[in-house]
């Protein structure tokens, strides 16, 4: 079992001077759940090496069991600060592909050619995709072997409008993940702010916020022991 994790390479929150990039609990989490079933990991990013960390995700009331978990483990530290470059990866090697979120791929993911040919291959070949929280912006410009947006009338989940409201970042992102799946025909549908939930689509799994991201992991193994 391969699965491939992608993060983001991108560091700066618009225009605001501060930094952004991934979040930790939302590569932690799934990464011991899909490490403790014993799959083979392979972390990419668009640059490769070590991909930035929101700082928010590092502060005292962001952590969980995985994050502890994470701090203490050396070995998946020096995993995280060698990702390999996203454009030297093919979704043929691998049995699945999980994307964390954090506000970073909302500008650099979303756009990345490699990373939209990516998804469009491993879905194409029957292969599970998943996305949580800010992640599913990657599914912005990918296309299904129609033509059409690959979310068209699949059921969808992402970070929704208010929860983008309440961290006071609606202006600031170059767009909100709610409507843009809205807009390319996904059935979007959440639950309560910051509570866990999933949603699957056959082999698309996308999950609303931090709380979701060990959930839709789980659910990407269920997908893959069928």
């Amino acid at each position: 079992m391969k699965i491939l994790m992608v993060l983001t390479s991108h560091d700066q929150l618009g225009n605001t001077g501060e930094k952004t990039g991934f979040w930790l609990e939302e590569f932690a989490a799934p990464y011991y759940v899909f490490k403790d079933a014993g799959a083979t990991l392979t972390v990419a990013s668009p640059k490769g090496g070590q991909p930035p960390l929101d700082p928010k995700s590092d502060a005292a009331d962001a952590q969980t069991d995985a994050t502890k978990r994470f701090r203490a483990d050396d070995e998946a530290q020096k995993v995280l600060a060698s990702t390999v470059k996203l454009d030297s990866v093919s979704g043929a090697d691998y049995d699945a592909v999980f994307y964390p979120g954090g506000h970073g791929p909302l500008w650099d993911l979303a756009e990345d050619k490699n990373s939209i040919e990516l998804i469009e291959n491993m879905y194409a070949a029957g292969k599970p995709v998943a996305a949580v929280c800010h992640a599913p912006a990657v599914l912005r410009h990918t296309k299904a072997a129609n033509g059409e947006p690959l979310v068209k009338g699949k059921s969808v989940a992402g970070f929704t409008n208010t929860e983008e409201e309440a961290v006071q970042l609606t202006n600031v992102v170059p767009f909100l993940v709610e409507d843009m799946l809205k807009e390319n025909g996904g059935n979007y549908s959440k639950g309560a702010d910051w509570a866990p939930y999933v949603t699957q689509a056959g082999n698309l799994i996308t999950g609303q916020n931090p709380a979701s991201s060990e959930p839709a992991a789980e659910a990407l193994l269920q997908l893959l022991k069928k």
